[in-house]
């Protein structure tokens, strides 16, 4: 009797967090109020003491800035954690930002993970976010939670295809009856799309750009299917020739040809499902179409090549960049029904 009282205190008077922890960018949704936090997976920290400088947007602006005393680091890589106590830092600092009024209870935690990743890698996420102060941590595969959040009713039996394109990673999935049928992760995503425009721009114009360079020109100028109007943009760097600082003008062609790579990756991945996804599901998918979510969905055409390359229609929702954390946020509100949905 006094512990059912207890959690009944603890769920009216604790604030559930739902996250994305992505390799590009870290969401936090509250259960009640949204939406919260949308900012860069990055931290700068004192090179000396490793106390925190700054997280989020504004070690962003400091990346490859600083000065010998201060460092910023990436601690996801590849959708997985890279550096782990870095990582606790930040999910700290997430988590007391905006959960200032429930300091005294600690909250339950649904955190998006890629689909392949390995049990080590489940149980750095879980304990990160134990250290960082979760009472209790559940995982989800990342293509269910998207698929969640664009609304697709993952509970039929009935076959629906996610593509999930973040920073480090791109999962492949056919849900159906609350489970991934068919899953694949590569990890080749959004920033293998900026490493492979660094090097398109150092071989071909010899000029060496930084890697948040190279993801404005992509999101300024980057497309993966010919334009109708032409897109140019002026990417700055340093001529590796003369060692002058200077900026050069590119249009879409080039950097589409630059993503060339990385794209055809993606598409191989959609194929090698398509073909390993059984016949029923496969009718179902054929009826459905695809869904494509993430930061890559904001490439230009990437919608328009994968159907021409499966004939299947591509559909992109609103908000691609925030369909996995509210599709997280959607198993906590309702997490009693929706919980059969996480990874045991």
């Amino acid at each position: 009797m006094i512990r059912n009282a207890w959690e009944y205190l603890r769920a009216q008077f604790s604030a559930d967090v739902a996250m994305d922890l992505g390799t590009a960018n870290t969401l936090l949704y509250i259960r009640g109020q949204g939406i919260l936090v949308n900012e860069p997976s990055v931290v700068a920290l004192d090179a000396n003491t490793g106390a925190v400088q700054a997280v989020g947007l504004e070690a962003k602006r400091m990346f490859g800035r600083t000065h010998a005393k201060l460092r910023t680091i990436r601690p996801m890589k590849d959708g997985v954690i890279a550096d782990f106590e870095v990582t606790n830092q930040m999910i700290s600092y997430f988590i007391k930002k905006v959960l200032t009024r429930y300091r005294f209870l600690r909250p339950r935690m649904v955190v998006g993970v890629p689909t392949c990743i390995t049990q080590v890698e489940k149980r750095a996420v879980i304990d990160s976010a134990l250290m960082a102060g979760a009472r209790e941590v559940y995982l989800v595969d990342e293509p269910m939670a998207a698929a969640i959040g664009v609304g697709i009713p993952v509970h039929k039996a009935e076959g629906n295809m996610v593509i999930d394109i973040g920073g480090g990673t791109t999962d492949v999935a056919v849900v159906s009856l609350s489970a991934i049928a068919y899953g694949e992760s590569i990890r080749v995503a959004g920033d293998e799309m900026d490493e492979a425009i660094v090097r398109y721009m150092r071989l071909n114009h010899h000029l060496n750009i930084g890697i948040f360079e190279a993801e404005r020109v992509k999101m300024a100028v980057g497309n993966a299917f010919p334009q109708v109007e032409p897109l140019t943009t002026d990417v700055k760097g340093l001529n590796v020739k003369n060692g002058v600082p200077t900026a050069i003008r590119v249009d879409d062609s080039e950097i589409r040809e630059a993503m060339k790579e990385p794209v055809g990756n993606i598409i191989t991945a959609t194929l090698r499902a398509l073909e390993k996804t059984p016949p029923e599901l496969s009718a179902d998918i054929h009826s459905n179409g695809v869904y494509l979510t993430g930061g890559g969905a904001l490439i230009r055409g990437l919608d328009k090549i994968i159907e021409e390359k499966t004939t299947l229609k591509v559909y992109i929702p609103s908000e691609p960049l925030t369909s996995i954390v509210r599709g997280v946020g959607a198993i906590l509100d309702n997490f009693q029904e929706m919980k059969k949905v996480c990874i045991n």
